[in-house]
């Protein structure tokens, strides 16, 4: 049980979710909104319900990496183990303070693989792979197509989820959802939750990862009724 609350050693683990958490570091997120992500997600994670979440698991257990995209990606926390609230905690204070490392304009094609690459490379079996990808554009000024990679990633048996944040003023009028639903997500159970910017982020993250975490969609009666039981709504 060592190894839970530190970065994985060199041996094949089976655990139910292998979950890339790919966060926007673009730059139209400033240092104060970087912050404010891995603080959300740091949140959330350590939420008893997303804790009960995990615990109720058929292995009782996922594993998660903590990725900012740009035109680059650095992975800020590697994979651990998250199995209780104490390796919960131990993921989210590995996330709160590593310097910023990705930056410049958006790579959503490149982040997509390099999320791929995470889940290929990693030792650790899961039943069901998972990319969270969240951003504010559609903007793919380098690496390859947003479509192709998605179609690569989804070839290769992993789902991507995706969160558009609707804070861009630039995007008003533009339907950022419906083009993260056409563009991006894809595989078993993929959906898009939107989520504000603000408080509201905060929510959505949790309710996503629930969500994640139990293998369902928003729009399943299952998911209406897992979300009520652990009180945080829809």
């Amino acid at each position: 049980m060592l190894f839970l609350a530190s970065p994985l050693a060199a041996q094949t683990i089976e655990t139910d979710l292998e979950l890339v958490l790919l966060a926007d570091a673009s730059g139209s997120i400033d240092a104060d909104e970087l912050a404010f992500q891995r603080q959300s997600y740091a949140t959330a994670i350590t939420d008893p319900a997303v804790v009960s979440a995990i615990e109720n698991t058929l292995y009782g257990s996922i594993a998660v990496t903590y990725v900012e995209w740009a035109t680059n990606q650095a992975t800020v926390v590697d994979w651990m183990i998250i199995a209780d609230m104490e390796s919960a905690v131990a993921f989210a204070s590995a996330l709160i303070g590593p310097p910023r490392q990705a930056s410049g304009r958006n790579a959503i094609g490149s982040a997509l693989l390099y999320g791929m690459a995470q889940i290929e490379g990693n030792d650790i079996k899961g039943l069901r792979r998972v990319i969270d990808f969240s951003g504010d554009s559609m903007g793919n000024t380098f690496g390859p197509p947003i479509t192709v990679a998605r179609d690569q990633v989804v070839a290769n048996g992993i789902t991507i989820n995706a969160l558009p944040i609707l804070r861009n003023a630039g995007f008003i009028g533009f339907d950022l959802p419906a083009a993260y639903e056409e563009n991006i997500i894809g595989g078993p159970n993929a959906f898009v939750m939107p989520a504000q910017s603000g408080p509201e982020f905060t929510d959505a993250v949790k309710r996503k990862l629930i969500l994640e975490i139990a293998g369902t969609t928003p729009q399943t009666q299952f998911a209406s009724l897992l979300l009520q039981s652990l009180k945080i709504g829809q």
